[in-house]
């Protein structure tokens, strides 16, 4: 007999009934739990616990659907595995599907069938999202985002002086007191958009980009209003707050004249903004949108910037961002790039579509209930930086800059971590 549910519980599975179509049923019901996904999943090499494999996270979401949606279900749920959606579930759900995820999508390359297991975990995610029952650390910052503008609550007036002063640094860059960073600029080419980390701990990124741009000759302007190019709300499985980022940004390059928006150096907010976006806005976008990668390095093959790499002696890696190279398709341009500036690269191992995670994807890094998981399975990350012997590690993600700066400090690598931007600022 199934037990009593709560009004939120019971929101939480109208919202399932809500999202039963044939996609997320073919994914719920064709796990066969072969245990390959364990072999490609951090937290289950580091740990060997069965909730740590990437089967039992999918089975979760599963137990829950066929309680109240097959007959067997219903009526034999031990037999089944079936499970009442309750205080105990959802406690598990939140330390599963929160705590022992980064939504890397590792474990569907190497899945047997196929499964598409981050969707069945944001799935999940979703339902406890209906619960309220998200982790506070990384709601807070969904909430700041949407209450600010930008997910570090950045007050538009610190965000102007911080680049009133990076226009110093600039001018001294470029050796010329009219080179500016242009803020609110109507009538132009392209809207940057920037994590909101950059302003906060690492300016020079901005003036890093600022260079390329002022070298390419580039017509441009950042936004002071909306400029935020991270979406936690797609993390947190909030779909309205996510639409909400997604169409500022939009609503932003509209206002300045701008037909393309610049996605700043962001692997979830790239993925967000490019490929979710226009799902939550059901409609086309009406500018372009592309990464800054693609565009550095079209400005490279077009001979718009001209990078020496006899500048870059030093041994350099490329980490991928799982949401910009195995779910984003970018694999080939960082390299490009990173080739073009740099005279010593070398690959991890392994590298590109089947790269592990820095550990701070999904959301991880904006939780702080759960570090100590985040730098235990960064480990595997550490080890393959320092097995390439390699004194810089570029990464076109500043989360991911964050996770290996603090694998950095924690394993003792010795290595300085630089965004795309840098690396080619460094270069030129």
């Amino acid at each position: 007999m199934m037990t009593d549910i709560t009004d939120k519980q019971n929101k939480a599975l109208n919202f399932l009934d809500s999202r039963l179509n044939a996609k997320l049923l073919t994914h719920l019901n064709s796990c066969v739990h072969c245990g390959l996904c364990g072999t490609s999943c951090q937290y289950y090499i580091t740990e060997k616990n069965s909730k740590n494999m990437p089967a039992s996270k999918v089975d979760i979401v599963a137990s829950i659907y066929r309680r109240y949606h097959t007959f067997a279900g219903k009526h034999f749920p031990k037999l089944t595995g079936a499970r009442d959606l309750n205080d105990q579930t959802t406690e598990e759900m939140i330390d599963d599907l929160f705590g022992r995820c980064t939504m890397c999508g590792r474990c569907v390359a190497h899945c047997s069938i196929g499964v598409d297991i981050p969707f069945v975990v944001r799935t999940g995610r979703m339902m406890l999202q209906q619960m309220d029952l998200v982790p506070k650390s990384i709601q807070s910052t969904v909430d700041a985002a949407l209450n600010t503008g930008n997910n570090m609550a950045i007050p538009t007036q610190d965000f102007v002086d911080t680049i009133n002063w990076l226009n110093e640094d600039l001018q001294f860059e470029v050796n010329d007191d009219e080179a500016t960073i242009p803020l609110n600029v109507h009538g132009v080419k392209m809207l940057y958009t920037l994590n909101p980390r950059e302003p906060k701990f690492f300016p020079l990124s901005i003036s890093a980009i600022a260079k390329v741009f002022y070298l390419a000759k580039e017509s441009w302007t950042i936004s002071t209003e909306f400029y935020d190019i991270t979406n936690y709300a797609y993390f947190v499985g909030d779909e309205e707050g996510a639409r909400v980022i997604t169409e500022r940004l939009i609503n932003e390059a509209l206002k300045f004249g701008a037909d393309t928006l610049i996605l700043g150096e962001c692997g979830h907010g790239s993925r967000a903004m490019r490929w979710e976006g226009p799902n939550w806005m059901k409609a086309k976008y009406p500018v372009k949108t592309i990464t800054a990668v693609e565009l550095i390095a079209n400005y490279i093959r077009e001979g718009r910037i001209k990078p020496d790499k006899s500048k870059i002696t030093d041994r350099v890696t490329i980490h991928d961002p799982c949401n910009l190279v195995r779910n984003g398709g970018i694999i080939d341009e960082q390299r490009y790039i990173v080739n073009q500036c740099c005279s010593d690269f070398v690959e991890m191992t392994p590298h590109g579509v089947d790269n592990f995670c820095c550990g701070g994807g999904g959301g991880q890094l904006a939780m702080s209930e759960y570090n100590d998981r985040r730098m235990r399975i960064g480990k595997i990350k550490a080890d393959q930086i320092r097995a390439t012997g390699a004194k810089i590690v570029v990464t076109p993600c500043h989360n991911c800059v964050d996770q290996l700066s603090s694998l950095n400090v924690e394993y003792n690598l010795g290595v300085t971590i630089k965004t795309i931007a840098e690396i080619v600022a460094d270069a030129l």
